[in-house]
């Protein structure tokens, strides 16, 4: 029941935020309940994908993903999974796991700092011009703003630029068992010029492609175990359902601030167990 309830929370943050649920899934797991990093990062894997099921497919209905932006980008997190789970197969193998709770204390502290900039950033978002990848890749669409009744349209430019950073996104994915959404937000909002909503919904959506490659890897070698990863990922599907639903009418900022604290809290302590502090 701890694990479902940890699921839940998981897949709420992580669809509210386009963070993914590994994020929070992970460190509850390994510092909290005492389960081997290695079985916890296995279980976030699954869990983002849970995380991706149950809320992409209400982002896509409601048009407001972008599946063209979203597959294009995913070569880049698809060719750094493979990677980044490769990496943690001979760091595991090679009993480096405190040097993977530093790394993964360090990752989540650097997402709440990019969460914190956008929290504080009151900027007004100013219509990107087109370049060579906006008209080759089609990278554009629409949405309908329930807030404001409008509907929003925009562009996105400096694709070969963001999926550069896709690819550092789905390493650290392969990596720490996390779905990266803060760089993959980062990529399509500040490279590409995409609106947050875009880069959020569009977030979810590749993580479950990144994660499902990770997962194979990570399934070989011995490092997903069934009995943890079941109520994980229940209360993850649940979690992330409830999140699609409940984005388009709650406040951006108020989220964020509540996630940024999260994440902070067990950045700090994944560094502290790393570091051998109890």
């Amino acid at each position: 029941m701890i694990i479902f309830a940890a699921g839940i929370a998981g897949g709420l943050l992580g669809s509210l935020s386009g963070l993914g649920g590994g994020a929070v899934i992970a460190p509850l797991l390994s510092i909290y309940l005492g389960f081997p990093l290695y079985y916890a990062t296995g279980a976030s894997l699954i869990s983002t994908i849970a995380t991706s099921a149950g809320s992409a497919s209400q982002y896509v209905k409601s048009h407001i993903a972008n599946m063209r932006i979203g597959l294009s980008l995913s070569v880049g997190t698809t060719l750094g999974a493979i990677t980044g789970s490769l990496l943690a197969v001979y760091m595991y193998s090679a009993h480096m796991d405190d040097i993977i709770y530093i790394i993964f204390g360090i990752v989540l502290l650097a997402s709440s700092s990019l969460e914190l900039e956008r929290l504080l950033r009151k900027r007004r978002m100013k219509k990107p011009k087109p370049d060579w990848t906006t008209r080759l890749l089609g990278l554009s669409g629409k949405y309908y703003e329930e807030t404001t009744k409008d509907e929003i349209h925009y562009i996105g430019r400096r694709w070969h630029l963001s999926l550069v950073v896709m690819y550092l996104a789905g390493l650290l994915s392969g990596l720490l068992g996390i779905g990266a959404g803060a760089l993959k937000v980062l990529g399509m909002d500040i490279i590409m010029g995409l609106p947050i909503k875009v880069t959020t919904t569009t977030s979810n959506f590749m993580i479950g492609v990144t994660a499902a490659t990770s997962s194979g890897i990570y399934w070989a070698h011995g490092f997903i175990q069934p009995l943890i990863v079941a109520p994980a990922a229940v209360g993850v599907i649940i979690g992330a359902v409830i999140g699609a639903r409940m984005l388009p009418r709650l406040p951006r900022e108020e989220i964020r601030a509540v996630f940024i604290a999260v994440i902070v809290v067990l950045g700090v302590q994944m560094i502290l167990r790393g570091l051998g502090i109890a």
